[in-house]
Formats: C-alpha cells, sequence, structure tokens
C-alpha cells in the first residue's frame, strides 16, 4: 500500500458560524449535534461510510468561497420522500427532481449539495 491511500477521509465545508451550521447539518443528517468544536472553527461530522467524515470550518468561509456545483452528494433511499423533507425544513431547494434520481440544495452558507437516491 502506498503512503497517499485511495480514500477520502474528509469534506471541507467552509460555513460562516461554526454553532449553527454544526446545528443545520445534524438536522439534516437527523443525528444529535454533539460533535465537538473544536479550536473555536472546526466541527467534525463522522458519516456512516469507511470512516468519512464531513468539517465544517468556518475559518475558511469566504463569501466568494463556496462551490457553485456540488461536491459531494448525500445517499437517499426515496428521493421524493428526500425532497419533501426538504420542503418541510424550508431548505433552499435549487432544482427539481433531475433524471428521476438527485436534486440539488443549498445549504445556509450558500453551499451547494446534492442529494441523489442509491
Amino acid at each position: 500500500m502506498g503512503i497517499i491511500t485511495n480514500k477520502v477521509g474528509a469534506i471541507f465545508i467552509p460555513v460562516r458560524d461554526i454553532v449553527k451550521a454544526r446545528e443545520w447539518y445534524c438536522s439534516l443528517l437527523d443525528v444529535e449535534p454533539i460533535f465537538e468544536i473544536i479550536v473555536g472553527h472546526l466541527c467534525c461530522i463522522p458519516m456512516e461510510n469507511n470512516g468519512l467524515n464531513i468539517v465544517l470550518d468556518s475559518n475558511i468561509y469566504k463569501e466568494d468561497c463556496y462551490a457553485r456545483t456540488p461536491m459531494f452528494h448525500f445517499n437517499t433511499e426515496d428521493i421524493h420522500k428526500a425532497y419533501q423533507l426538504m420542503k418541510d425544513m424550508n431548505v433552499e431547494i435549487v432544482t427539481e427532481i433531475e433524471h428521476g434520481h438527485s436534486f440539488n440544495i443549498k445549504d445556509p452558507d450558500g453551499n451547494m449539495l446534492m442529494i441523489c437516491e442509491i
């Protein structure tokens, strides 16, 4: 095995307010917002697959920093239920369900996210 492994360990997401972002992402993922805020600007939210973490970072946020296209997607088994949940949560929905399996949303900091049926 090489020194650099063929695995993604974390995805960094720039956020304005680390506490509010932790609440929003934990609500989105239906997990308790118990994750520690580290050195005042980082919060690691572990995902269920292969040790991947989402790292919210309020130290790297700049108004022009957020991605205009999704850098990753959250999986769902039912795209229509996921879409309705985002509507019920008043999440900013950017696209309708496309090709029957995905749609885009924005988090409160303007980062583009995708929800995709697997």
